[in-house]
């Protein structure tokens, strides 16, 4: 559940007309963005039907903060629930991938998680797919956190690592360094091998399977990215 008043206790008195009118304004120009961007090279799109198969079309999508944006595009029509944070820049995210086609909960690592997580376990049985950022909301980049296992644990969903590089993007002077395609960029676009966390794992198990997530996760990232022939920064 959201506590709204903790939301809206860190607006700013303008922030109500830019939900009204700058993010329908600009979800239109993301949307124009995404058409047209082209992906040249995906890889790894038997691992999503795998894993599909396997659970009876319950999955859980996995991806670092700073891949964050195309999967947006990618993922509009899996009915994927995000976990996002609650704080005022969450808000905005929030409202954003609403408009974009996806639903969130609210809640992070820090802040009302495990409320979110609850939530998020509660509509994966009523037929939904999760969406995690494993490293967010605030890093370190490119670690996982063991939210991602939990809930994987809870619902009995295989986690699906995934990632994309691009051959021009904008990258931001943020903590994750966040990635946007630039207009007309091509895409590579990677799903890892599924990460299937059984009800009886115990503590020790749940760390196992997190360094498993981070490896899976980094490897597909480097392998995006090689198809351009250049890294992308972490810090």
């Amino acid at each position: 559940m959201v506590h709204k008043d903790s939301i809206k206790s860190a607006f700013k008195w303008y922030d109500p007309i830019l939900f009204g009118i700058l993010i329908p304004i600009f979800s239109i120009f993301i949307r124009l963005l995404f058409l047209s961007c082209r992906v040249v090279r995906l890889e790894g799109a038997d691992y999503e039907e795998k894993a599909i198969d396997m659970s009876g079309d319950k999955v859980i999508y996995a991806s670092w903060h700073q891949r964050l944006f195309y999967h947006v595009h990618r993922l509009r029509r899996r009915r994927v629930i995000v976990m996002i944070s609650r704080s005022r820049d969450g808000e905005y995210i929030a409202r954003l991938v609403n408009w974009l086609g996806l639903r969130d909960v609210r809640g992070s690592s820090t802040r009302g998680g495990v409320d979110a997580l609850k939530d998020l376990v509660r509509q994966m049985r009523d037929g939904a797919n999760g969406g995690m950022i494993p490293d967010g909301p605030t890093g370190p980049p490119r670690e996982a956190k063991i939210g991602t296992i939990i809930l994987g644990r809870m619902t009995g969903a295989p986690i699906i690592p995934i990632s994309w590089g691009a051959d021009r993007c904008w990258i931001f002077n943020s903590w994750d360094r966040f990635m946007i395609p630039k207009p007309f960029a091509r895409i590579s676009y990677y799903y890892g091998e599924p990460i299937l966390v059984p009800h009886s794992a115990r503590v020790p198990d749940l760390e196992e399977f997190r360094k498993l997530l981070d490896e899976r996760l980094n490897y597909i990232t480097r392998q995006c990215d090689d198809v351009f022939g250049e890294q992308r920064p972490l810090n």
